[in-house]
Protein backbone atom coordinates (compact mmCIF):
# COMPACT_ATOMS: atom_id res chain seq x y z
CA UNK A 1 0.00 0.00 0.00
CA UNK A 2 1.06 3.12 -1.25
CA UNK A 3 1.41 5.51 1.08
CA UNK A 4 -0.94 9.01 1.22
CA UNK A 5 0.29 12.35 0.33
CA UNK A 6 0.39 13.57 3.64
CA UNK A 7 2.43 10.45 4.54
CA UNK A 8 5.02 11.73 2.18
CA UNK A 9 5.07 14.93 3.77
CA UNK A 10 5.65 13.59 7.44
CA UNK A 11 8.77 11.31 5.82
CA UNK A 12 10.31 14.42 3.78
CA UNK A 13 9.81 16.84 6.23
CA UNK A 14 11.60 14.18 9.00
CA UNK A 15 14.69 13.60 6.59
CA UNK A 16 15.34 17.68 6.67
CA UNK A 17 17.07 18.18 9.97
CA UNK A 18 17.80 21.56 11.39
CA UNK A 19 21.15 21.55 12.96
CA UNK A 20 23.05 24.28 14.98
CA UNK A 21 26.23 25.04 15.92
CA UNK A 22 26.60 27.05 19.12
CA UNK A 23 30.67 27.84 19.66
CA UNK A 24 32.14 29.98 22.59
CA UNK A 25 34.44 29.13 25.12
CA UNK A 26 31.89 28.78 27.28
CA UNK A 27 34.18 29.56 30.95
CA UNK A 28 32.10 28.44 31.97
CA UNK A 29 28.64 27.55 29.99
CA UNK A 30 25.85 29.37 32.00
CA UNK A 31 22.18 29.78 32.03
CA UNK A 32 21.89 32.74 29.38
CA UNK A 33 23.46 30.13 26.98
CA UNK A 34 21.14 27.85 27.24
CA UNK A 35 18.21 30.22 27.22
CA UNK A 36 19.17 31.60 23.75
CA UNK A 37 19.68 27.80 22.76
CA UNK A 38 16.26 27.32 23.47
CA UNK A 39 14.59 30.36 22.17
CA UNK A 40 16.66 29.50 18.64
CA UNK A 41 15.61 25.89 18.99
CA UNK A 42 11.85 27.05 19.54
CA UNK A 43 11.34 29.33 17.00
CA UNK A 44 13.72 27.69 14.01
CA UNK A 45 12.39 24.50 14.81
CA UNK A 46 16.28 23.07 15.77
CA UNK A 47 16.63 19.31 15.65
CA UNK A 48 20.05 19.53 17.38
CA UNK A 49 22.21 22.75 18.41
CA UNK A 50 25.93 21.06 18.96
CA UNK A 51 27.21 22.92 21.88
CA UNK A 52 31.31 23.61 20.74
CA UNK A 53 33.57 24.98 22.89
CA UNK A 54 37.04 26.49 21.25
CA UNK A 55 39.84 24.42 22.24
CA UNK A 56 42.52 26.73 20.98
CA UNK A 57 40.06 30.22 19.86
CA UNK A 58 42.19 32.21 17.56
CA UNK A 59 41.17 35.65 19.40
CA UNK A 60 41.52 34.73 23.08
CA UNK A 61 44.54 34.73 25.47
CA UNK A 62 44.46 30.57 26.18
CA UNK A 63 46.79 31.00 29.44
CA UNK A 64 44.06 32.67 30.83
CA UNK A 65 41.51 30.25 29.66
CA UNK A 66 39.95 27.11 32.07
CA UNK A 67 41.35 23.80 30.79
CA UNK A 68 39.21 22.53 27.68
CA UNK A 69 38.49 19.24 29.58
CA UNK A 70 36.78 21.62 32.43
CA UNK A 71 35.09 23.55 30.21
CA UNK A 72 33.85 20.71 28.04
CA UNK A 73 32.45 18.48 31.52
CA UNK A 74 30.61 21.81 32.07
CA UNK A 75 28.91 21.59 28.48
CA UNK A 76 28.50 18.03 28.89
CA UNK A 77 26.92 18.71 32.31
CA UNK A 78 24.81 21.47 31.14
CA UNK A 79 23.70 19.57 27.92
CA UNK A 80 22.20 16.67 29.96
CA UNK A 81 18.62 18.44 30.78
CA UNK A 82 17.66 18.75 26.70
CA UNK A 83 17.76 15.97 24.63
CA UNK A 84 18.45 18.75 21.38
CA UNK A 85 21.06 19.50 23.23
CA UNK A 86 24.87 17.61 22.07
CA UNK A 87 28.34 18.51 23.46
CA UNK A 88 30.79 19.01 20.36
CA UNK A 89 33.96 17.69 20.04
CA UNK A 90 34.53 19.98 16.87
CA UNK A 91 37.06 21.96 18.50
CA UNK A 92 39.06 20.14 20.63
CA UNK A 93 42.65 21.25 21.20
CA UNK A 94 44.90 20.00 18.37
CA UNK A 95 48.49 18.18 19.24
CA UNK A 96 50.27 20.78 17.11
CA UNK A 97 48.11 23.74 18.63
CA UNK A 98 47.28 25.47 16.06
CA UNK A 99 44.02 27.45 16.04
CA UNK A 100 40.53 26.40 15.30
CA UNK A 101 38.73 28.90 12.89
CA UNK A 102 34.57 28.45 12.58
CA UNK A 103 34.67 28.10 8.86
CA UNK A 104 36.65 25.02 9.04
CA UNK A 105 34.29 23.92 11.65
CA UNK A 106 31.78 24.70 9.53
CA UNK A 107 33.10 22.91 6.27
CA UNK A 108 33.95 19.88 9.08
CA UNK A 109 30.09 19.59 10.16
CA UNK A 110 29.02 20.07 6.74
CA UNK A 111 31.21 17.40 5.64
CA UNK A 112 29.96 14.73 8.51
CA UNK A 113 25.99 15.90 8.17
CA UNK A 114 25.26 15.40 4.51
CA UNK A 115 23.00 16.96 2.35
CA UNK A 116 19.45 16.84 3.71
CA UNK A 117 20.68 18.43 7.08
CA UNK A 118 20.45 22.35 7.00
CA UNK A 119 23.27 23.76 9.13
CA UNK A 120 22.97 26.94 11.36
CA UNK A 121 25.25 28.54 13.30
CA UNK A 122 23.93 30.35 16.73
CA UNK A 123 26.00 33.50 17.55
CA UNK A 124 25.35 36.35 19.86
CA UNK A 125 25.01 39.92 18.31
CA UNK A 126 28.23 41.40 20.05
CA UNK A 127 30.31 38.61 18.71
CA UNK A 128 28.88 38.78 15.43
CA UNK A 129 29.83 42.03 14.98
CA UNK A 130 33.49 40.41 15.52
CA UNK A 131 32.98 38.74 13.10
CA UNK A 132 35.10 40.70 9.69
CA UNK A 133 38.12 39.84 11.96
CA UNK A 134 37.31 36.57 11.46
CA UNK A 135 39.48 33.96 9.12
CA UNK A 136 37.39 34.23 5.65
CA UNK A 137 34.26 35.58 7.19
CA UNK A 138 33.11 36.38 3.83
CA UNK A 139 33.65 32.65 2.70
CA UNK A 140 31.43 31.83 5.89
CA UNK A 141 28.44 34.01 5.49
CA UNK A 142 28.35 31.96 2.60
CA UNK A 143 28.64 28.89 3.93
CA UNK A 144 25.86 28.51 6.79
CA UNK A 145 22.99 30.60 7.62
CA UNK A 146 23.59 32.84 10.48
CA UNK A 147 21.02 33.09 13.70
CA UNK A 148 22.00 36.59 15.84
CA UNK A 149 20.55 36.24 19.10
CA UNK A 150 19.74 39.90 19.92
CA UNK A 151 18.77 41.20 22.97
CA UNK A 152 16.32 43.51 24.34
CA UNK A 153 18.02 47.59 23.47
CA UNK A 154 20.39 46.41 21.19
CA UNK A 155 21.11 48.29 18.18
CA UNK A 156 20.26 46.05 15.55
CA UNK A 157 21.81 48.61 12.63
CA UNK A 158 24.90 47.37 14.13
CA UNK A 159 24.61 43.83 12.70
CA UNK A 160 23.45 44.74 9.23
CA UNK A 161 26.52 47.31 9.34
CA UNK A 162 28.80 44.32 9.30
CA UNK A 163 27.27 42.76 6.88
CA UNK A 164 29.73 43.48 2.83
CA UNK A 165 26.52 45.16 1.54
CA UNK A 166 27.93 43.42 -1.94
CA UNK A 167 27.26 40.34 0.12
CA UNK A 168 23.83 40.01 1.64
CA UNK A 169 21.76 42.74 0.07
CA UNK A 170 18.93 43.60 2.96
CA UNK A 171 15.72 42.63 3.12
CA UNK A 172 13.13 45.09 5.83
CA UNK A 173 14.75 44.60 8.70
CA UNK A 174 11.61 46.13 10.85
CA UNK A 175 9.70 43.24 10.06
CA UNK A 176 9.28 40.62 12.83
CA UNK A 177 11.97 38.35 11.53
CA UNK A 178 14.61 40.71 10.38
CA UNK A 179 16.62 38.70 7.62
CA UNK A 180 19.38 38.99 5.42
CA UNK A 181 19.20 36.63 2.21
CA UNK A 182 22.18 35.59 0.07
CA UNK A 183 21.72 32.90 -2.73
CA UNK A 184 22.19 29.70 -0.49
CA UNK A 185 22.63 31.52 2.91
CA UNK A 186 20.62 33.96 5.13
CA UNK A 187 21.42 35.91 8.72
CA UNK A 188 18.44 36.33 10.72
CA UNK A 189 17.68 38.05 13.88
CA UNK A 190 16.47 36.19 17.10
CA UNK A 191 14.95 38.93 18.68
CA UNK A 192 13.99 39.87 22.40
CA UNK A 193 16.21 37.02 24.43
CA UNK A 194 17.37 38.81 27.78
CA UNK A 195 20.68 37.31 29.03
CA UNK A 196 21.56 39.46 31.98
CA UNK A 197 24.53 37.25 32.91
CA UNK A 198 27.77 36.56 30.70
CA UNK A 199 30.69 33.97 31.62
CA UNK A 200 32.86 36.98 32.96
CA UNK A 201 30.32 37.64 35.89
CA UNK A 202 30.04 34.09 36.86
CA UNK A 203 33.87 33.84 37.27
CA UNK A 204 34.42 37.42 39.15
CA UNK A 205 31.21 35.88 41.77
CA UNK A 206 33.04 32.70 42.51
CA UNK A 207 36.22 34.11 42.97
CA UNK A 208 35.15 36.29 45.84
CA UNK A 209 32.99 33.81 47.23
CA UNK A 210 29.75 34.64 46.10
CA UNK A 211 27.16 31.89 44.95
CA UNK A 212 25.99 31.48 41.69
CA UNK A 213 22.86 29.33 41.77
CA UNK A 214 20.72 30.01 39.00
CA UNK A 215 23.19 31.92 36.52
CA UNK A 216 24.37 28.21 35.74
CA UNK A 217 22.90 24.62 35.43
CA UNK A 218 22.45 23.41 39.17
CA UNK A 219 25.07 20.46 37.96
CA UNK A 220 27.48 22.75 36.46
CA UNK A 221 27.36 24.98 39.73
CA UNK A 222 28.39 21.14 41.66
CA UNK A 223 30.98 20.90 39.21
CA UNK A 224 32.58 24.30 39.60
CA UNK A 225 32.46 23.77 43.29
CA UNK A 226 34.06 20.70 43.54
CA UNK A 227 37.00 20.74 40.90
CA UNK A 228 37.41 24.62 43.02
CA UNK A 229 37.04 26.51 39.47
CA UNK A 230 37.78 29.98 39.80
CA UNK A 231 38.99 29.91 43.21
CA UNK A 232 41.53 32.50 44.06
CA UNK A 233 44.88 30.48 44.05
CA UNK A 234 46.54 29.26 47.30
CA UNK A 235 49.38 31.26 48.46
CA UNK A 236 51.54 27.89 47.76
CA UNK A 237 50.41 27.71 44.37
CA UNK A 238 52.40 28.21 41.37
Amino acid sequence: MRPTPCAWTILRTRLLVNIALFGGTFDPIHSGHLLAARAAARKFRLDRILFVPSGNPPHKVHNRLTSFPHRFAMVALACAGDRRFIPSLLEAPRADGRPHYSVETVRAAKRSLGARHRLFFLIGADAFLDLPHWKDYRRLLGTVNFIVVSRPGFAEQKIWDTIPRNLLPLADSRSPDAIAKRRQTSVIVLRGVDVPVASRDIREAVHAGRRVTGLVPPLVEQYIRKEGLYRPASPGSK
